[in-house]
């Protein structure tokens, strides 16, 4: 009797190890995103200062199984299956990383906040061009999988320098123009006029550095101007942000006045006491104001266009006393977050476009 009484406590104890076990596999599971661990701090983060070279030129950890290409994945902490995410897809500069895209637009820093799955792709001769498309398609198609079409409230796409140059070349193409609720174009082009600073950006580059950690590739040419209305035959919200060194935008747009936005207007300003994560030390001599000097403390002019229909967000940022290549503040990022999801979002939710189910997984030497 005794013998079947310890029979069937030890039966009792091993169910429960059995389902505590499970639990904690299923609590693991709830924060797991394509194999990243959420709730573990973002891989690669830059230090608050002297953002070494071998981290901001890190590729991605995350692979995209068609193109055995990398990119790296960010996802808020608490996520769990099911859970409604807005989805920013950020494109580097030419002569960029993903890793140093991901610090200069530190997105991933707001994600709890926002809710936001942060994807940075990189190209592996450091610039875009339509021979990566196939690859930023299976990425975005990966993702939306894995969460779920019907929980993206917004698909963002984000550009900085060549990275925002190719996102006016996607935005309207047959692939997204039916997912991207907002463009954010970090000196990669408005949609729109704006009077140049001539503090030593536009007209050309510093020269190189020499003893840098990896020479640049050669000169990029420019995407010829698209043809067809401005920004391109279809709707999205759109922000613009750059240095006050390179550029100042007019106070009318070309889509605000097809959304029939109100009169541009000034929010108040965002100040950050805290510089950037990264900057170019490879043309710092003797450097320009217009390409961009050391990361310091910040302050960002902030204009919307107001009452644009249909939901839509038109906006300018102008970071003061700032060029091209400084790394977004703390708080000009969250802001600039803020604005987008602000937005009208949905059109993946809402869409007829099912992505593809992923790829099964590679089979082990036993089947």
């Amino acid at each position: 009797m005794k013998l079947l009484q310890r029979a069937k406590h030890l039966s009792r104890v091993l169910i429960s190890l059995g389902i505590f076990a499970a639990g904690s596999a299923m609590a693991q599971q709830a924060h797991t995103l394509l194999g990243i661990n959420c709730a573990a701090p973002p891989a690669y983060h830059c230090p608050d200062t002297d953002c070494p070279g071998p981290t901001v030129t890190q590729p991605g950890d995350s692979v995209e199984l068609k193109t055995r290409r990398t990119f790296f994945l960010d996802c808020p902490a608490d996520y769990k299956p099911g859970d409604k995410v807005n989805i920013v897809l950020s494109l580097h500069g030419y002569g960029s990383y993903a890793n140093w895209q991901r610090n200069y637009f530190p997105a991933f820093d707001v994600k709890d906040k926002y809710k936001l799955i942060v994807i940075t792709p990189g190209s592996p001769v450091r610039y875009w061009s339509d021979a990566d498309d196939e690859y930023l398609h299976n990425i975005v198609d990966l993702v939306v999988g894995a969460v779920g079409k019907e929980n993206v409230q917004h698909f963002i796409l984000a550009g900085h320098s060549q990275g925002g140059l190719t996102s006016s070349r996607l935005v309207c193409t047959d692939y997204f123009k039916d997912k991207v609720d907002v463009r954010i174009s970090l000196s990669g082009g408005r949609v729109g006029p704006v009077t140049r600073a001539d503090r030593g950006f536009f007209g050309g580059t510093p020269v190189y550095k020499s003893g840098g950690t990896a020479a640049p590739p050669p000169p990029p040419r420019l995407p010829p101007t698209p043809a067809g209305p401005p920004g391109g035959a279809c709707d999205y919200s759109f922000i613009f942000s750059n240095g006050e060194y390179e550029s100042t935008p007019a106070d009318t747009s070309p889509l605000a006045d097809k959304f029939g936005c109100g009169k541009r207007e000034e929010l108040p300003e965002v100040l950050d006491p805290k510089p950037g994560l990264v900057w170019d030390p490879t043309r710092q001599d003797p450097g320009a104001d217009g390409w961009g000097r050391y990361p310091k403390s910040g302050r960002a002019l902030v204009y919307v266009f107001p009452n644009c229909k249909d939901g839509r967000v038109v906006a300018d940022i102008v970071k003061m006393q700032k060029g091209h290549t400084e790394g977004y503040e703390a708080n000009i990022t969250d802001k600039i977050i803020e604005l987008a999801v602000s937005a009208k979002g949905g059109k993946i939710a809402t869409g007829s476009w099912t992505p593809p189910p992923p790829p099964p997984p590679p089979r082990g030497p036993f089947g």
